[in-house]
């Protein structure tokens, strides 16, 4: 079984699953009802952000090319794969890790800027700092960030990547709507915008601000509905210190190096997303403006 593993395998399997069961459930959603569409199909598109991210990282069996076009069909609707592989990059910037402005997935605000902003600003990015708000705001102000981000870059550098982009929407929608009859608004309220808030569930406790980079990035164990949803990725303070490190390794090198680790990351632990619920799911797990930025 070594070949399986050198090739990647469980990286293949995994898209192989997510595919098949993603088509199928489009193609029998009228013999379904919406309790079963609505979640499973949340479930997988978000599964397939994780796909995504484990091809920026590892899937190093691949060639770019391919590794790129098993992922780039935007299931989630949200973001040319290329522009997400540019932005994640530059998050794994361990020294920058929450620094806004710096760490493209930081949710920390300037110290400079905090007065600036509006009453009603300063109130939306304190609630996206609760669990709640995270994943039922996050997508409205990650779509909003994107938008002035896109029409105020002053040149056309990502327009092919957008132009690709609309075209795979369209060869999407094709199939959902003009082949398996799924009204599209359907598909965007009931499974691509959940999935967006039900992928935010990860990132939500995973980085805030540390006197040392490594103190910055936090574990959360779990159960295997969140580690197969993530790909392992909620063991996240792995991740930053082996980025290239296949998914289905992490588990494995947790489970036999926990204590230096956690020795590395400050004992920034969570038993699981029932404890991060408990703890922030109305309240702020740390204030916008950043400590020392």
């Amino acid at each position: 079984m070594n070949w399986f593993y050198r090739f990647d395998g469980p990286t293949w399997v995994v898209a192989f699953v997510l595919y098949a069961a993603w088509a199928a459930l489009i193609w029998f959603h009228e013999s379904l009802t919406w309790w079963i569409v609505a979640p499973v199909g949340t479930y997988l598109v978000a599964w397939h952000f994780s796909l995504q991210h484990e091809a920026i990282h590892s899937f190093q069996s691949a060639p770019k090319w391919l590794r790129w076009a098993v992922v780039m069909p935007p299931l989630g609707l949200w973001l040319p794969f290329p522009l997400y592989q540019a932005a994640h990059s530059k998050h794994h910037q361990n020294t920058h890790l929450t620094l806004p402005g710096v760490d493209t997935e930081s949710f920390y605000v300037r110290q400079s800027d905090w007065p600036k902003l509006s009453p009603v600003r300063r109130a939306l990015l304190t609630m996206n700092l609760t669990l709640a708000g995270r994943v039922l705001l996050g997508p409205m102000l990650r779509l909003e960030k994107l938008v002035i981000r896109e029409f105020t870059r002053g040149d056309s550098a990502n327009l092919p990547h957008w132009i690709v982009h609309v075209i795979l929407v369209a060869a999407l929608f094709w199939y959902i709507s003009g082949v398996a009859g799924m009204p599209w608004w359907q598909y965007v309220l009931f499974i691509a915008w959940p999935a967006f808030g039900l992928g935010w569930v990860r990132s939500f406790a995973e980085h805030r601000y540390g006197h040392r980079p490594g103190e910055r990035t936090a574990i959360t164990e779990s159960n295997l509905f969140w580690n197969l949803l993530f790909l392992y990725n909620n063991l996240h303070a792995v991740h930053h210190v082996f980025p290239k490190m296949p998914w289905w390794q992490i588990p494995g090198y947790w489970r036999a190096n926990r204590e230096q680790i956690l020795a590395h990351n400050g004992n920034l632990y969570f038993r699981g997303y029932g404890e991060v619920c408990r703890k922030w799911l109305l309240k702020p797990i740390f204030t916008p403006p950043h400590p020392r930025w």
